[in-house]
């Protein structure tokens, strides 16, 4: 049976976007963020709810928390 919930993507959609300027600032690791990870909507001011997946969104939202609280540590652990 095809579930569709659970298909495996066959390509990559990377839609039409840019990269996020405040995540590429903070983040030490955001050359290693997949495609999708780093972009956000091309339209729209560069917030976490900007960003085209959910793994870029929780990324840019432990980024301005860190901000705020001005925790110095890089977002990934080593």
């Amino acid at each position: 049976m095809f579930d569709l919930s659970h298909a495996k993507r066959k390509h990559e959609d990377t839609r039409s976007g840019r990269d996020c300027q405040f995540c590429a600032k903070f983040d030490s690791e955001f050359k290693k963020r997949t495609q999708i990870d780093r972009l956000v909507a091309p339209n729209r001011v560069e917030t976490a709810s900007a960003h085209m997946s959910e793994d870029g969104y929780v990324k840019h939202r432990i980024l301005e928390m860190r901000a705020r609280f001005g925790v110095p540590s890089p977002l990934h652990a080593a």
